[in-house]
């Protein structure tokens, strides 16, 4: 077919198990939080 324009358009493939650039960034908050939430409550005790 040659380089046509419907090649040059992208087709919907998703880098990362499918996740959207927000979606990662919201993955990658809530794991910081956690990890933060878990480290200030070990160094409570």
């Amino acid at each position: 077919m040659g380089s046509t324009l419907y090649n040059k358009i992208y087709l919907g493939r998703r880098p990362l198990l499918g996740l959207t650039r927000t979606q990662l960034l919201v993955l990658l908050g809530a794991i910081a939080g956690a990890g933060i939430g878990w480290y200030a409550m070990r160094s409570l005790r």
